[in-house]
């Protein structure tokens, strides 16, 4: 045998090669290291931990250590990019919804009016934004564009009321306020009295177009669109009954397209707004007649009907819905004491009154501005 001289223990021993039972190196006297998952996307490799700064890389310190995986791509990186793609869907997504929400804004704000069409309005004095509405509001803005209107005729003094259309004092009003009179008085809603002149008739619609003298820079209405009204709208109504100027009344449409006749000349006593302190404004619906006998010349017309309070002298007045436009002229009105053809001046509304659809009296305007009488 041969001894060996080195110190035991001073180098390690291995079998000498020849040798069939084992290999140089031997295998390790345990399992490979594994490595250790902290956390998504890092792996770390174990190691001796030696002094030598080679740690951490092999199978118990030999060698330089396994190869390491590929970085993984980091999860929070790829998280970290869906707020900024978040947010941008957001702001497209707000700018879409504020631009529908500033057209509807637009839409239920008055600028434009509920069922009108745009296109269709006459432009004139409006209602403010912040009083859109409001009774008062509406009352505010469209009352200085409404007159009353004293007629003279062989028949007497008859009161009624017009609405100011162009700034130089054209102003529509009832066929019947104004039918037969020698002489017409209008006052403005500051007091301001001028004298007017018949310009066109249309007698089979019940409508009159009159232009004061000398007028300029008047306040003047918006004619607005008839053909949007609903039933259950919220209207106003301004005239001069029993010659009250500017009196201020409300209520709802109550029904559209009620046929109302209305006579054609004076001479069943329908030229009269108010006549004498009474209440002389005859019409038939329903197959009878109201407040007097219209006599043998009639006309029969479409009308809106209101619960808003219309009483004698509110005929020619303006009918209005809440953004302050014109929907309709006033013109006759039921009074339960005075049906049946008697007359009584204790009659006053009941809550229906009707009146001529603004569209009618906007498709009338020329041929009114013409001259043509009927």
């Amino acid at each position: 045998m041969t001894e060996s001289q080195r110190p035991s223990g001073e180098y390690p021993m291995y079998p000498s090669y020849g040798n069939g039972d084992a290999a140089y190196p031997p295998p390790p006297a345990h399992q490979p290291a594994q490595p250790i998952s902290t956390g998504p996307g890092t792996t770390v490799w174990p190691g001796n931990g030696g002094a030598d700064g080679h740690g951490g890389g092999g199978y118990g310190g030999f060698g330089q250590g396994l190869p390491q995986p590929a970085p993984q791509p980091s999860r929070h990186g790829r998280r970290a990019k869906r707020p900024v793609a978040l947010l941008a869907a957001v702001a497209i997504a707000a700018a879409v919804v504020g631009g529908v929400t500033a057209t509807a804004v637009g839409q239920f704000t008055g600028t434009g009016s509920s069922g009108t069409d745009s296109s269709s309005v006459v432009s004139g004095t409006t209602v403010s934004q912040s009083s859109t509405g409001t009774v008062a509001g509406v009352a505010k803005a469209v009352s200085p564009t409404i007159v009353e209107i004293g007629a003279t005729s062989t028949a007497g003094e008859s009161t009624g009321s017009g609405v100011i259309i162009t700034s130089d004092g054209e102003i529509v009003t009832n066929n019947h306020v104004i039918a037969g009179a020698s002489s017409i008085k209008v006052t403005l809603s500051t007091g301001r009295t001028y004298t007017a002149k018949v310009v066109g008739t249309d007698a089979d619609k019940d409508l009159a177009l009159i232009e004061l003298e000398g007028a300029s820079g008047l306040k003047t209405a918006t004619l607005g669109d008839s053909s949007g009204i609903k039933v259950g709208d919220q209207v106003v109504a301004i005239g001069s009954p029993e010659g009250l100027t500017g009196t201020v009344t409300s209520g709802i449409v109550s029904a559209l397209n009620r046929d109302v006749t209305v006579a054609k000349d004076s001479e069943g006593g329908q030229g009269q707004g108010q006549q004498g302190g009474g209440s002389d404004w005859p019409f038939e619906f329903g197959g009878q007649q109201f407040n007097g006998d219209t006599g043998n010349s009639t006309t029969t017309y479409k009308a809106i009907q209101t619960d808003a309070s219309l009483n004698p002298g509110n005929s020619g007045g303006a009918l209005i819905n809440m953004n302050g436009e014109i929907i309709g002229i006033n013109s006759a009105m039921y009074s339960a004491s005075s049906s049946g053809g008697s007359s009584s001046s204790g009659a006053g509304s009941v809550g229906l009154g009707f009146a001529i659809p603004v569209n009618t009296l906007k498709t009338d305007l020329d041929t009114l501005r013409a001259g043509n009488s009927s």
